[in-house]
């Protein structure tokens, strides 16, 4: 399938990205359309990494962006991966120019943790 224009653009967390996934695959098997190889393989991805609902995805984002050091796009990145310990959000602070603290650290994986 070729794409020929792009008619709006918004970020979404990887649960959200399944639950579409679903849907979409729900169409084609309804309409007895083969899926391809890449779409098989973006859903199997989307299946395997996703590790809470779609909801609670959306609010993790909504809430970590109201912390004080905290991007949207770091935000979405947390909601993805939900790390578990400091290590891993250590990394995903790594290109950024500043650090976070042991307690700001704690906080974000308390609210992460809050949305499993």
């Amino acid at each position: 399938m070729k794409v020929k224009a792009i008619s709006s653009e918004e970020k979404v967390t990887l649960p959200q990205v399944r639950e579409i996934l679903q849907g979409v695959e729900a169409q084609r098997i309804a309409a007895e359309k083969e899926m391809s190889y890449e779409f098989r393989r973006s859903l199997e991805h989307a299946n395997t990494l996703s590790k809470t609902t779609p909801e609670k995805s959306v609010d993790l984002v909504k809430e970590l962006i109201k912390l004080e050091k905290m991007k949207p796009e770091i935000a979405y990145r947390i909601a993805n991966i939900m790390p578990k310990t400091r290590d891993e959000l250590r990394a995903i602070y790594a290109k950024e120019r500043f650090t976070l603290t042991t307690e700001e650290l704690d906080s974000i994986l308390q609210i992460v943790a809050s949305h499993f």
